[in-house]
């Protein structure tokens, strides 16, 4: 029986979560009781997808939810019934063993920013207990019921999509355009081909696949996501939380041991034994590569991504994939020996250990075997973008980055083409009869967008068309076209669009003018005019082929912009010297306070952001992202959907879904 000042409080408890819940500060942003079940409500499943599942009883010593003296219930039950069957026990419906012991922490968190300015955190008391490694074998409706405080409850409904156990793909090559709107291609298109009285002469390869689609990419406690969390549902079928990775966010102190999802490469390991890589012009611990082997709430762990790239999960019980095929990007400093490799370690050595090639630049990746496991770091950090690789060569001459360590630049370095078409070689090779996955990722389109360097940014969307389009002539070639499935897409969008044109050279002599002068430099409608990035100009060639700007510094150009930004100054046109830096601090004033930067664009005018202060690049936005495809299952990608639902038709089209603990394919190749 629930006493008169439990039943008050309970009434206040409900008051109170209609205003803290899903504002800019949650408590657990998939638990607005608390009571919180992990996987929460909502969420579907393959049939036969491991995963986890944790309880949490939450008791808050203070604040607007104080609840129970600060003592959680640590007697609370667990029952889980399918469709309109008797509930049972955990235990009981996953025949498992023994119960896990009882866990107990503490976290604090903000309800809102006037508790973050006082610095007045509200404290919890957490009861837990969390079951590792199930699966759900039949199709259907289940219902998860957590009882805790004397009569409170908490249900979660989830659903196991219909059975999926023939393989209709050999293979699967899945690109994503980091941060890629269809505004951005539509400029990139306008940039890289000719047009003669609005016709376009020739088009992109984009342009040519036979499904477009479009996914919403909000993550589960945000509308607004970031490249972990939504590559994570892209390749889980489960939304997450910013930051996460195959994982379902908790509230325990350790970024490891929160409750995991089997992904696209584990069941494709397990159930069919088939090779897989990853391509990346980022370093390739960042978000989207790593997203594909980790599971941690913190994509920001890298050299711990790299060990569970290579090594698998180890603290708990998980599906064993051995390690990718192929792993090709930059990111040296997870590498080499020293503070940022995991404890210190030379991971060169330690993917030679199991039998891997490596490669630092772009000529022993082209020589190394394709009957081998190939690793390829070719840079620290992030890969040179395409434009400065191809147009402004010597700007990567400034760089420190050589893969190697010594302090140089790196040199001879391959783009995302070269990568992926060796990828290809290799995968075709040792994938065999039983095929591969590939995802290749062009990361600068994102990079450079967040920092408002619209050129570079397009330079290397016209390097993932450019890359599609070899993908395809390749996979011809070696007669593996009509087995692959093909998807195109992105995992988040920028607010960017082209709303002009620019006349570069009026706005250049108007030094002694004020900023709302010089915005007359910029045309609309009518007096934006042509593309001129397709017109040849005497003296100017790049020898970068078709389908890329024959003239990167024409006079009149794009005036683009983003809806979210900081205050920056805008010019238009290339920016010659590398990638901009649109605000920084300046001296004097605070560290995370951001101001134009007076060094950047320095003949545009001001604009003022849109941004708190405390950023400094721009952020994405919540626009729905295009999905191209061709092949195998491609029919299944019009439309719009969620971005989970690209999983889930990639694990169609390649017979993931099975009634049993299938693991014909073993656990490693």
């Amino acid at each position: 029986m629930v006493s008169s000042r439990l039943s008050g409080v309970l009434a206040l408890l409900a008051t109170s979560l209609s205003v803290v819940s899903g504002q800019t500060f949650q408590r657990l942003g998939t638990c607005p009781t608390l009571g919180c079940i992990l996987p929460p409500d909502q969420q579907d499943f393959l049939p036969g997808q491991q995963f986890d599942i944790r309880f949490e009883v939450h008791a808050p010593k203070n604040g607007s939810e104080a609840f129970n003296d600060g003592v959680p219930d640590e007697k609370f039950t667990v029952t889980i019934a399918k469709d309109n069957g008797s509930p049972k026990s955990i235990a009981s419906f996953f025949q498992l063993k023994d119960e896990p012991s009882l866990e107990k922490w503490t976290f604090s968190w903000y309800e809102d920013l006037f508790a973050q300015d006082a610095k007045t955190p509200s404290v919890v008391n957490v009861a837990s207990k969390i079951y590792r490694r199930v699966a759900l074998y039949e199709p259907g409706t289940y219902t998860v019921t957590l009882n805790y405080y004397s009569g409170k409850k908490t249900t979660a409904t989830w659903v196991v999509r219909p059975l999926a156990t023939k393989k209709k793909a050999k293979n699967v090559i899945l690109f994503i355009g980091d941060g890629m709107t269809t505004n951005m291609i539509t400029a990139a298109r306008l940039l890289g081909h000719k047009s003669i009285n609005g016709k376009y002469q020739s088009t992109l390869q984009l342009d040519k696949f036979p499904t477009l689609g479009h996914q919403m990419t909000h993550s589960i406690d945000s509308f607004i996501t970031d490249s972990a969390n939504s590559a994570s549902a892209l390749y889980t079928g489960h939304k997450t939380t910013v930051n996460a990775m195959g994982v379902y966010v908790d509230s325990s102190p350790d970024d490891f041991d929160d409750p995991k999802v089997e992904n696209v490469i584990e069941l494709l390991k397990r159930i069919w034994g088939s090779a897989w890589g990853a391509v990346s012009t980022a370093f390739i611990a960042d978000a989207t590569p790593t997203a594909l082997t980790a599971h941690t709430r913190s994509r920001y762990d890298y050299g711990a991504l790299i060990e569970q790239a290579l090594n698998g999960f180890s603290n708990t019980s998980w599906t064993k994939m051995d390690g990718p095929d192929v792993y090709f990007g930059g990111g040296a400093e997870q590498f080499l020996p020293g503070s940022a490799s995991y404890q210190g370690k030379d991971y060169y050595a330690e993917f030679a250990k199991k039998g891997y090639s490596v490669s630092l630049n772009k000529t022993s990746l082209l020589a190394a075997p394709n009957d081998t496991r190939a690793l390829g770091i070719f840079c620290k950090s992030n890969l040179p973008v395409w434009l400065d690789r191809n147009i402004f060569p010597e700007n990567t001459l400034k760089l420190k980055n050589d893969p190697s360590g010594a302090s140089g630049p790196a040199k001879d370095i391959p783009g995302q083409k070269e990568m992926t078409l060796k990828a290809i070689d290799i995968l075709h090779k040792r994938g065999g009869k039983d095929g591969f996955f590939l995802m290749s990722e062009a990361a600068s389109i994102d990079k450079q967008m967040h920092v408002l360097d619209y050129e570079r940014a397009l330079g290397d969307l016209l390097e993932l068309d450019d890359t599609v389009r070899a993908t395809i002539q390749k996979l011809k070639d070696l007669g593996e076209l009509d087995n692959t499935l093909i998807v195109v897409t992105a995992d988040h969008g920028h607010g960017f669009d082209v709303f002009g044109g620019a006349d570069t050279k009026y706005l250049a002599t108007q030094h002694d003018k004020d900023d709302r002068h010089k915005r007359s430099a910029v045309g609309v409608y009518h007096n934006s005019g042509l593309s001129q990035y397709t017109v040849e100009q005497p003296g100017i060639s790049y020898n970068t082929g078709p389908n890329f700007p024959v003239n990167w510094d024409p006079r009149y150009v794009i005036a683009a912009g983003t809806g979210a930004a900081p205050d920056r100054r805008e010019q238009y046109g290339v920016g010659k010297n590398g990638s901009r830096t649109p605000a920084v601090a300046l001296p004097g004033m605070g560290a995370d306070d951001y101001y134009v930067n007076p060094t950047d664009r320095t003949g545009g005018f001001v604009v003022n952001g849109t941004l708190p202060t405390t950023e400094s690049q721009g952020v994405h936005s919540l626009t729905d992202v295009p999905v191209f495809a061709q092949g195998p299952c491609s029919g299944n990608f019009g439309g719009v959907y969620s971005n989970v639902d690209v999983f889930f038709k990639i694990a169609d089209c390649l017979g993931l879904g099975h009634p049993t603990n299938k693991t014909i394919g073993g656990e490693g190749r």
